[in-house]
C-alpha cells in the first residue's frame, strides 16, 4: 500500500506496532477519535485496521476495539501454521495492554468500509459465520454476473452453516437471466425470493446481528452496523417490505382482464401519472432510460396513444393505475 508524499518511510512488519502507533492508538482510545492529520507519523494504524473513518466526520478517525482489531488482523493469516501462531502472539502482546482503555461508546458499533474490496471482504466474513437467516433487499432489476457469483458464494457459505436466505428484488428481476441462474444453483428450500414495484436501497442483514447499508450513491462506501437497536429497526423495515412483496413463484397481475399491459409497464404508468420524467422512472424501477422508453412505447401502442400527452390522459381515464396518490 502506497503512502502519501512527505510521510517518511515507515518500514516494519505487520506483526508489531511501532512506538508512534502505540502512542497514537492509546490516545485515540482515551479521546474516542483523532484527526487524520495527527496520525501521519504512523500510517500503519490505518493499514492494520486499528483506525477507521468516523461515520459522522470524514476528517476524523475512530479506533477499533483491540479485540476487533485483533480478529481483523488474524483473518488473512492462513498460509503457515507457525507463522499464524507467531503473528497472533505478537498482536496479542501489542493490543492486550490497551484493552482497559477502550470506551463503551455505542458509535463504535458502526464501522465505515471504504472501497469495494473491504466491503466484499466484510460481507464474505459475515456470510461465513451466519447460522440462522440472511435478509437482503436489492434495488434494481439487473444483477451483473460478477454480483451474482459473489452472492452465490456468500449464499452457499451461509446455507452450509444452516442459514436460510430471503431476498427482495424489484419486479424486473423476474426476467433477469443472472437472477434465474443464481436461484437454480442454490439448494432447494433454502431461499425465498419476493419482488415489489419499489424498494429501499441495498440492505443486508446477517442473523439479526450485523447489517450493511450503502453510505454513498456509488456504493463504494458502506456502513457495517452492529448496534442492536439499529439492526433491530432495519430488520423491522425489512419485514414490512417482505409483507408487501409478491413471491417470485406467483404471477404478477396485469392491469385488468383484456388489457395488454404488463406489471412492469403498470409500474411505469403509475409513475408517469404522478408526473415523473423518464430518468426518474428508470431510476426508481432499476433499469436504463432506454429500457424505460421501450416500455413506454409499448404502453402507447397498447392504449393507441398518439403522443405522450395523449398517453397520460388515457392512463388517467382508463383507471388502470388506480387512484392517484396525494
Amino acid at each position: 500500500m502506497g503512502m502519501d508524499p512527505g510521510i517518511p518511510n515507515h518500514p516494519h512488519s505487520t506483526t508489531e506496532l511501532c512506538e508512534p502507533a502505540i502512542r497514537l492508538y492509546s490516545e485515540s482510545l482515551r479521546r474516542g477519535r483523532l484527526p487524520r492529520a495527527e496520525t501521519a507519523p504512523a500510517p500503519c494504524l490505518i493499514e492494520m485496521a486499528l483506525l477507521h473513518p468516523d461515520p459522522r466526520d470524514p476528517t476524523m478517525l475512530c479506533p477499533a476495539t483491540p479485540s476487533a482489531a485483533l480478529a481483523h488482523l488474524l483473518q488473512p493469516i492462513t498460509r503457515d501454521v507457525y507463522e499464524q501462531v507467531r503473528r497472533s502472539a505478537a498482536l496479542v502482546d501489542s493490543l492486550a495492554p490497551l484493552a482497559a482503555i477502550a470506551s463503551e461508546d455505542p458509535n463504535l458499533s458502526i464501522t465505515v468500509l471504504e472501497g469495494k474490496g473491504p466491503i466484499g471482504s466484510a460481507l464474505k466474513e459475515a456470510a461465513a459465520v451466519a447460522e440462522t437467516e440472511v435478509l437482503t433487499a436489492q434495488p434494481g432489476g439487473h444483477r451483473s454476473p460478477e454480483q451474482i457469483q459473489q452472492g452465490l458464494a456468500n449464499g452457499l457459505a451461509a446455507v452450509r452453516r444452516g442459514a436460510r436466505l430471503r431476498h427482495i428484488y424489484q419486479h424486473p428481476a423476474r426476467y433477469s437471466a443472472p437472477v434465474r441462474s443464481y436461484l437454480e444453483q442454490m439448494p432447494p428450500g433454502r431461499v425465498q425470493v419476493r419482488t415489489m414495484e419499489l424498494t429501499i436501497d441495498r440492505l443486508i442483514i446477517f442473523d439479526h446481528a450485523v447489517a450493511f447499508i450503502p453510505a454513498t450513491a456509488a456504493r463504494d462506501v458502506a456502513l457495517q452496523i452492529r448496534h442492536p437497536a439499529l439492526v433491530r429497526y432495519l430488520a423491522q423495515v425489512y419485514e414490512v417490505l417482505w409483507a408487501q412483496a409478491i413471491p417470485i413463484t406467483e404471477h404478477l397481475q396485469t392491469a385488468a382482464p383484456g388489457t395488454p399491459v404488463t406489471a412492469v409497464q403498470l409500474s411505469i404508468a403509475r409513475l408517469l401519472v404522478e408526473g415523473h420524467h423518464d430518468e426518474a422512472v428508470a431510476r426508481a424501477l432499476g433499469f436504463s432510460v432506454r429500457t424505460c422508453r421501450t416500455h413506454i412505447a409499448k404502453l402507447m401502442q397498447a392504449l393507441d396513444a398518439t403522443s405522450r400527452t395523449h398517453l397520460g390522459a388515457l392512463l388517467v381515464q382508463s383507471g388502470i393505475t388506480g387512484p392517484t396518490r396525494t
